[in-house]
């Protein structure tokens, strides 16, 4: 069908009313979302800022439709342009407020730094619970000192390239009616090419002979060393080691370690592949006037009696220059009386050092606890738990912990209740302590 231009025209100008009150809405919509914007914005009675005023004609002539389209883009525009400068508003108070995080972390951090020759206070490094007498918060105000050693030696020989050294001697510690077996064994040093110098505190490892059910040789297993430095000779020239064998029952068969049996097994003469020395979380303080608290079972008083020796030995403090003048105190578990090591040597430094040695014992078969039960360890702990953390608030006290890994759990718990006796909190003092070289944990 065809149409007349005259109806062309009169359909097309027909439509002109309906475009113009789309616009109309249009206009209108976006300017009442603006104001509520602006409302919502603006809660305060602050003196109104000037907005934009977009002037539309209420009849505009059909002939001017393209600049009501324009007007009403503009003024989208324009309403974008205040959204944009609110957030740059927002931008700018963000960036103040990060400025401000940065400046509070240099605070914090100019609070933690020590100073010159100083540290940062106990109370600084740990958060405890809110003490419950004035006599609790001693702790707090004291301050730790990261412990700091000279060069100590590391890995002289290592699997790889293992030393090879001579057996001179292996005994055994314990007396009749004891369980297990445990030996002292000691091995000569000389003739390394470079010396394997060590300090006390450290292990070193032991490679068994022979190989295992793969054919492979077999692994190499750490042994804290029982020794000073200068050897139960003072020499200055061998190691010693305090090893327990290893059993344990498997399908109803008894299983020997492999490392543990080969070395209560080793004579005299025999040669034996060493490497290492590895280790620096056990090493003692330099510090003479330390105080050193030692918690071991089994041959976990390994380390211990080297500490011991070097503190109390006559030899010892002539050769090193270094004089004892502080508190030991050992906490020693064993099954029997007849499992105690060392203890010809422990008796006589109580003897001669009655004012810098005290010894505790724990004999779980023979000994019981305030509740009836065995005594342990952690018993003793908890008995002595007033006079242990009064040592605790020393800052010159270290506490070194060594044995097996299933005394730990005990440990903590009798520290909890000592450190809770005081108002402290030991789940957070335990870290800090370590944090500042004060606890010394070597378990397996």
């Amino acid at each position: 069908m065809a149409y007349s231009e005259a109806r062309v025209i009169a359909g097309g100008l027909a439509h002109i009313p309906i475009l113009i009150g789309i616009f109309w809405f249009i206009n209108s919509y976006f300017n009442k979302r603006r104001n509520n914007f602006e409302k919502a914005n603006n809660p305060t009675k602050a003196k109104p800022i000037a907005k934009p005023k977009i002037k539309v004609a209420e009849k505009p002539p059909i002939k001017k439709v393209e600049n009501k389209v324009s007007d009403v883009k503009n003024a989208e525009n324009k309403v974008s342009d205040v959204k944009n400068a609110e957030n740059k508003v927002s931008d700018v108070k963000n960036a103040e407020n990060k400025v401000s995080d940065v400046k509070n972390a240099e605070n914090k951090v100019s609070d933690v730094k020590p100073k010159s020759n100083s540290t940062a206070s106990l109370s600084s490094e740990i958060e405890t619970v809110p003490p419950k007498s004035k006599e609790s918060t001693k702790i707090d105000q004291k301050t730790l000192n990261k412990m700091k050693h000279a060069d100590v030696p590391v890995n002289t020989y290592r699997p790889k390239t293992p030393f090879t050294g001579t057996v001179t001697e292996n005994y055994s510690l314990l007396k009749e009616g004891a369980i297990g077996r445990v030996n002292h064994i000691t091995f000569d040093l000389s003739g390394g090419d470079p010396f394997l110098n060590y300090v006390e505190g450290q292990s070193i490892g032991i490679m068994a002979d022979g190989e295992d059910a793969n054919g492979k040789p077999h692994k190499l297993r750490l042994y804290s060393i029982a020794s000073t430095r200068h050897g139960d000779n003072f020499e200055g020239n061998t190691v010693s080691l305090c090893v327990r064998q290893l059993q344990y029952e498997k399908d109803g068969q008894t299983i020997n370690g492999v490392c543990s049996t080969y070395l209560c097994d080793i004579k005299p003469g025999d040669k034996v592949k060493i490497t290492g020395p590895v280790g620096k979380e056990m090493l003692l303080p330099e510090d003479e006037e330390a105080n050193i608290v030692m918690l071991a079972t089994g041959t976990g008083i390994a380390p211990m009696r080297a500490y011991l020796r070097r503190m109390f030995e006559p030899s010892e403090r002539e050769k090193n220059n270094w004089n004892f003048k502080g508190k030991a105190w050992l906490f020693m578990g064993a099954p029997k009386s007849a499992n105690l090591l060392y203890e010809e040597d422990l008796q006589r430094y109580l003897t001669n050092y009655p004012d810098n040695f005290k010894y505790t014992k724990a004999i779980s078969r023979e000994q019981q606890n305030s509740k009836g039960g065995r005594m342990y360890i952690q018993d003793r702990v908890t008995e002595s738990a007033n006079e242990l953390f009064n040592m605790i608030e020393d800052e010159k006290t270290h506490i070194y912990l060594c044995g097996l890994k299933g005394m730990e759990p005990g440990i903590d718990e009798a520290m909890s209740k000592a450190a809770q006796e005081k108002g402290l909190n030991w789940a957070e003092l335990r870290p800090q302590l370590r944090k500042a070289g004060r606890w010394h944990v070597e378990t397996y």
